[in-house]
């Protein structure tokens, strides 16, 4: 596929968003849409509460709970953030939020591990102090590419679907192809 106007875009028309502005798009959000696929072969999804740590999502769930059990035995997920969009106008009118989906790996800490009690740390007051001993953390790394609606984009611009969406991928380009790398 060509890239298009921004290096950092592939695909068709759509805003010239660059990896790391989804990214701060996703910094500022708390809440995901999880989904996943269980070991039956059936779809799931559910909201999640989630901090973005480097280039990782965190979320914590309940040890043994099915979505601890089928994430961890499969690994992959998909994620769909949604940013509000509007401002105050958001409040009496029906304005849709943007959106930001992604394909991810997933990893499970076991609650008590020193990996899960280090990443809830991270997470901080989204988990309540009664819920932080015995929780599982999922860490979700996004691969590939964000796709996105409605960011970067007007209000109006939301009304033409072509223009409205983005394909970003998740990492910048790497820029310094002319630059060796030391030896170690």
């Amino acid at each position: 596929m060509a890239i298009t106007g921004n290096p950092e875009q592939e695909g068709g028309a759509g805003p010239g968003l660059t990896s790391e502005q989804v990214w701060r798009a996703v910094s500022r959000a708390s809440f995901a849409v999880l989904s996943h696929v269980t070991p039956a072969g059936e779809p799931r999804s559910s909201g999640v509460v989630y901090k973005v740590n480097g280039r990782r999502l965190v979320v914590a769930v309940a040890p043994g709970s099915w979505k601890a059990r089928h994430i961890a035995a499969d690994g992959r997920v998909g994620v769909t953030v949604l940013v509000r969009r509007g401002g105050i106008l958001s409040l009496v009118m029906p304005i849709p939020p943007a959106a930001i989906s992604f394909h991810g790996t997933a990893v499970v800490r076991p609650a008590g591990s020193t990996e899960a009690r280090a990443l809830l740390d991270e997470l901080g007051s989204l988990v309540p102090p009664d819920r932080r001993a015995s929780a599982s953390v999922v860490e979700i790394s996004p691969v590939g590419m964000f796709r996105t609606f409605g960011l970067g984009v007007s209000l109006r611009g939301m009304l033409n679907p072509a223009a409205a969406q983005a394909r970003v991928p998740v990492a910048p380009p790497h820029r310094s192809l002319g630059t060796r790398l030391p030896h170690p």
